[in-house]
């Protein structure tokens, strides 16, 4: 009998900290809330990057943006660097990823080659056929989208038409689809053939697998939602009342002190060109004025696709219970970065690192090490996965990862092994490369080539609406926390070689 830790690791995308019914009164969540009551909710974890193929490539190498080299969207984490799927392949684990991977850019150059872009996206019979190991997981299936957004295919495309969906690209964008682009809010497609389904039943398929063959397991299930476009299948759509959600606002003047890009967004027609200096479009860099109703009804849809991914996690949950593998499996749910819905004004994400969007929900269970019930503030980076995965599983973390063992954390035998989180945002060249530093109480964010930056106090400002950067009788504490910025900066290079002379 395998008495190896199994890992299953379940994400979702862009999903706000605070969606955890368990915790917000607002939303349902009964699967995740039932984790929450078996598990360690860790409510100050945070993203190494608040973009999807940098944290996603932090997950699987221990590394941060700025080491593994995937440092933005439309960047590639090259099959050179190691990943964690690699160590548990060579200590007999099966390896697999079902849903989304994001590695890649969806477009392939001579130089960096992407399965993951046109036109193989869309070549079902690539994917049909394809077997190949991907980043460290020996099994994939994959596809590359949110909703209804033109790029589906891969495994979820064979998948609709194996189930007699033969009609799907009804319910996507042109140019794969033909659905209305107005179509908003209701999703046409039905509920069993959502991409929830098909990653709950494939996982699920897998689980029996691995129990058959008695073989432990690293088992990604990566959701796609409740990241933008606002679409879900009925009832999902009507299920929260937009009228008795809680809506998030702009303060009077908070952007007052803030760096020039946020009071833009607040323009209706803002001029963002001094910006952008590689032709590539960048998240946030908009107006983000909004018309409160229909960002209410945005609130109930979004909340709608949190619930429904919820539902199949419940059936993933359900099946490790019915195989038996739930007593030695260490199961952990988080998303790859959060979301703004209104939050300071702003919408979906961008150079903006409140707490809104580069915290995460985290929870992780493992009956009889990790306390059942719990709820902890020791600081989680998801740069930490990997080497405390492996610690779990009693395999030597390589060198090369950088991320802090949070084990005995998660067994809440010691309170914490990290006293400072560091998220990395590089979209253009020189205009915005931040990186922000939050310790306990204290956030600064500062900015390549800027003399304006963000400090905020979280103990006395939770809401980060006074940006203390420029006040006077705050120098100080910036030059103290500066400094100790420059000290985690130095703390986070790698040690690859091992040194074996004086000289």
């Amino acid at each position: 009998m395998n008495h190896k830790p199994n890992i299953l690791l379940i994400t979702s995308d862009q999903q706000h900290w605070n969606t955890i019914g368990a915790f917000q009164p607002e939303i349902k969540t009964p699967n995740l809330d039932r984790l929450v009551k078996e598990g360690t909710t860790f409510t100050r974890a945070y993203c190494p990057n608040p973009t999807c193929t940098p944290t996603r490539s932090s997950l699987i190498t221990g590394q941060y943006p700025s080491q593994h080299g995937a440092w933005s969207l439309g960047t590639k984490l090259s099959e050179k660097v190691h990943t964690v799927g690699e160590d548990f392949q060579q200590a007999g684990y099966e390896t697999a990823l079902i849903g989304k991977a994001h590695f890649q850019p969806l477009t392939s150059t001579v130089d960096y080659p992407s399965i993951e872009a046109y036109p193989l996206l869309q070549n079902l019979d690539f994917w049909k056929q394809f077997n190949e190991s991907f980043y460290g997981f020996k099994h994939v299936e994959l596809s590359r989208n949110h909703t209804n957004e033109a790029h589906v295919g891969q495994h979820y495309a064979l998948w609709l038409e194996e189930n007699g969906c033969t009609d799907w690209r009804n319910y996507f964008l042109p140019p794969t689809g033909t659905m209305d682009p107005k179509q908003a809010h209701k999703w046409s497609i039905p509920e069993q053939y959502h991409y929830d389904a098909w990653i709950a039943e494939r996982t699920n398929a897998l689980l029996e697998q691995y129990q058959q063959t008695d073989q432990p397991f690293f088992l990604w299930a990566s959701f796609f939602d409740p990241h933008p476009p606002y679409l879900v299948p009925k009832p999902w759509d009507t299920m929260y009342d937009p009228n008795q959600l809680t809506l998030p606002k702009l303060q009077q003047g908070e952007h007052d002190a803030n760096p020039p890009h946020f009071r833009l967004t607040q323009e209706k027609k803002p001029d963002f060109s001094p910006y952008r200096e590689s032709g590539f479009g960048m998240h946030g860099f908009r107006s983000h004025v909004h018309n409160e109703h229909e960002l209410r009804k945005n609130i109930a849809v979004y909340y709608g696709m949190t619930s429904l991914m919820d539902k199949y996690i419940g059936r993933i949950l359900d099946k490790l219970d019915e195989l038996g593998l739930a007593e030695n499996t260490l199961v952990i749910f988080t998303s790859d970065h959060g979301h703004l819905f209104g939050h300071h004004g702003l919408i979906a994400k961008g150079p903006f690192h409140y707490e809104d969007l580069i915290r995460v929900p985290m929870i992780a269970r493992y009956p009889g090490q990790i306390p059942a019930g719990r709820v902890s503030a020791s600081m989680q980076s998801l740069v930490d996965y990997a080497p405390t995965l492996l610690s779990y599983a009693g395999l030597p973390i390589p060198s090369s990862m950088t991320g802090k063992d949070q084990r005995e954390v998660w067994n809440g035998s010691q309170d914490s092994v990290r006293d400072h989180i560091l998220c990395e945002n590089h979209h253009e060249p020189t205009t915005i490369h931040l990186k922000t530093y939050v310790n306990e109480r204290y956030k600064l964010t500062v900015y390549y080539n800027q003399t304006y930056g963000e400090l905020f106090d979280l103990q006395e400002d939770p809401q980060e609406v006074r940006n203390l950067w420029d006040e006077p009788e705050h120098q100080a504490l910036k030059s103290s926390l500066l400094l100790k910025y420059a000290w985690a900066e130095l703390g986070k290079e790698p040690i690859v070689m091992p040194r074996i002379s004086h000289a």
